[in-house]
């Protein structure tokens, strides 16, 4: 059995929906599709999502929000007349209308309620579409499936471990194909809770778990995964196998394939991952894998990444103080930030966080309590922070990778604020400038893959 996600691109508009429509029909094993909002229909277009953001931003400042809401009726409007499904645009209409309408006791949750409506009508759509050519589909509510969500310290959503049990019932009929909206779940006192942008995977890679799929497909608008990202290089170097370890790193620095949070429901599993393409669905794609059985070059990818901070602490004799590198991370953790890298030295240790939560009213106060609490000599934060990644698991058997990647940039004029290597030998991680950072992107990939 095939879990199918669907992403923004592959719904578009009522061509693209057909097109997914008969991929999922192409193979009776495809029985649980996941599905994202429709996407742009052209590099000028909104995505349904932002009409929606717009839709909410204007009532939560007081104004008429009818016609931004009437944009987002008209889309759906426009998908359903062209796949002849108008029945269907009532229930939608009804949906979002109440989302909207509803009290608003906080602006972050409502509009997470109001973007979750983009994926919930997109469900309903595909559904009725598929019943409409004589294959019984059926739409299934996050809630009355049982995906339950709660937020952890950082506001991030995390599943609840009951989801997996509930949603492992969900195929209660094998004739029926079950179309699951992404991105969103429950709280156990009926809030919506809503993953972040690109949420789709991982509600996918959930269902995928749960079901025990042999495959989770995950259904975007290129054939493979590239090496770098396909905007910075011209024919960049394409990716027919790769660990989950080696896309967990490479999805954290940067990499939109695939959400960077999508891979431990089917990682602890076992689950192959097939990143396929709903324009050319013959292309084999690309594979995440346990273990791979093939390895096309030395270094499987290079990502960057913007938005980060490092906190650096200097204090003399650190190393001989017992427990001080603990009591750091102590004040960190009671400040509610999580820690992404610590390199260190004998005298000082900097602590790379990301930027969105680093406030500058937490960095105020998290200096001054390790300048008091800690009696650190220094402490010097640096805000303009991208992250670089280098990751291959064939790295771990070579040597000199470390020299070049240093080496090319230090020839093309780059600072390197940070340097750091995994234990596990698979990626190596370079802090320069966020200014620099598409830049040693690409003078990584010319030294490294050679073009």
């Amino acid at each position: 059995m095939k879990v199918a996600k669907f992403g923004g691109t592959s719904l578009a508009n009522a061509f693209q929906i057909q097109k997914a429509c008969n991929i999922v029909l192409s193979d009776s094993e495809r029985k649980v599709i996941v599905v994202s909002a429709p996407g742009k229909r052209t590099k000028e277009d909104i995505k349904v999502t932002d009409l929606l953001i717009k839709v909410a931003e204007t009532r939560i400042a007081g104004n008429d929000h009818k016609e931004p809401l009437k944009a987002v009726i008209d889309r759906f409007k426009e998908i359903t007349d062209e796949l002849n499904i108008p029945d269907v645009l009532p229930s939608i209409e009804k949906a979002v209308t109440e989302v909207v309408e509803d009290t608003i006791y906080d602006n972050v949750g409502y509009l997470d309620s109001v973007k979750a409506m983009g994926e919930d009508s997109s469900a309903r759509v595909v559904a009725a579409f598929l019943n409409s050519t004589g294959h019984p589909a059926e739409y299934c509510n996050p809630r009355e499936c049982g995906l339950y969500l709660e937020h952890n310290d950082i506001g991030k959503a995390m599943i609840l471990d009951e989801s997996y049990d509930n949603l492992s019932t969900l195929r209660k009929d094998e004739d029926t194909i079950y179309v699951f909206p992404g991105f969103f779940g429950y709280s156990k006192s009926g809030r919506i809770i809503t993953f972040s942008r690109g949420g789709s995977d991982i509600t996918g890679s959930i269902l995928a778990g749960a079901l025990k799929a042999d495959v989770y497909e995950n259904w975007t608008d290129v054939d493979n995964v590239y090496a770098v990202n396909p905007g910075l290089v011209s024919n960049p170097f394409p990716i027919n196998e790769i660990t989950y370890d080696e896309m967990r790193e490479l999805a954290y620095a940067g990499f939109s394939v695939l959400h960077e949070d999508a891979l431990f429901p089917v990682y602890v599993r076992g689950i192959p991952i097939n990143i396929k393409n709903t324009n050319n669905p013959t292309a084999k794609g690309t594979w995440i894998v346990s273990k791979r059985t093939q390895y096309d070059s030395l270094v499987t990818g290079i990502a960057g990444e913007k938005g980060f901070c490092s906190v650096t602490v200097s204090k003399y004799l650190m190393n001989q103080q017992v427990g001080f590198l603990w009591n750091v991370m102590r004040i960190f953790m009671e400040e509610g930030i999580s820690v992404e890298h610590i390199p260190s030295g004998i005298d000082t240790v900097s602590i790379v966080v990301r930027k969105k939560y680093f406030t500058p009213e937490k960095q105020e106060v998290i200096c001054n309590r390790i300048l008091k609490e800690l009696n650190a000599t220094d402490i010097k934060v640096e805000r303009d922070l991208a992250i670089v990644m280098i990751v291959g698991e064939a790295m771990a058997n070579s040597v000199g990778i470390m020299a070049r990647a240093a080496s090319a940039l230090s020839n093309a004029g780059i600072n390197l604020r940070i340097v750091n290597q995994g234990a596990s030998e698979i990626s190596m991680m370079f802090g320069v400038s966020e200014s620099y950072c598409s830049y040693a992107v690409k003078v990584l990939y010319k030294e490294l893959f050679r073009y």
